[in-house]
């Protein structure tokens, strides 16, 4: 079973991975902002970790991750205190992270990142004409870095119950994914560390999360 830290995990992405990695045996560390999000992440199966990307530095953060095997930032400004924020969270926020990944000596790194047709065909603000831009650099940003990374790519989130069935590649039509089966997607790239270096995209479909993986692995 691996050591999983979860950057994000009060998110719902991150609650529910947390609770599905904690059910298959995995210990997971759950980064956190607030106090009051402690009790849930424990009822959850995670053990808390208190912290604020906004202020902690890359050494703070690498002896948060000390020991853990694989990274999963799957924090976000949810489009909360503009550009600012998300510059600070989904941007200067990965670039640390990264950075006490491999302080810290972590050798596996999942990013939640952004389909890239998200939005296409309606009026976008500028808000989240710069969420996109700034989702592109953090991919960047973790693709040149040393790391096993793997950059997942999902449509639109809903919270609808997870079908554990989904559409996974590297190039797919645009769609929508429940949260539940993001993390599902998350979880099983954890437990298939064969896929490594790529950028998967992922929507709702027909074939079980890890049957799909496993069609993308390399022969």
């Amino acid at each position: 079973m691996s050591q999983v830290f979860i950057v994000g995990a009060a998110g719902k992405v991150g609650r529910s991975l947390a609770q599905q990695a904690s059910a298959r045996g995995h210990r997971v560390l759950a980064l956190h902002r607030a106090q009051e999000q402690a009790a849930e992440l424990t009822a959850l199966g995670a053990r808390p970790v208190q912290g604020d990307l906004l202020q902690l530095d890359v050494a703070a953060l690498a002896a948060l991750m000390k020991g853990c095997d694989v990274v999963v930032f799957s924090a976000g400004a949810a489009g909360k205190g503009g550009a600012s924020m998300t510059d600070a969270i989904d941007g200067r926020g990965l670039e640390l992270a990264v950075a006490a990944a491999q302080a810290a000596a972590v050798p596996r790194f999942l990013l939640v990142s952004a389909f890239p047709e998200a939005g296409r065909g309606k009026h976008l603000s500028d808000t989240f004409e710069n969420y996109m831009v700034v989702k592109k650099r953090a991919d960047v940003h973790l693709a040149e870095s040393p790391l096993d990374w793997v950059i997942l790519r999902p449509g639109t989130l809903s919270d609808e119950p997870g079908t554990g069935r989904v559409r996974v590649g590297l190039a797919i039509p645009y769609g929508s994914i429940p949260r539940a089966d993001v993390a599902a997607t998350l979880l099983a790239l954890i437990e298939h560390p064969q896929l490594r270096r790529c950028i998967i995209e992922l929507t709702e479909g027909e074939t079980p999360v890890f049957d799909a993986l496993q069609a993308l692995s390399p022969a």
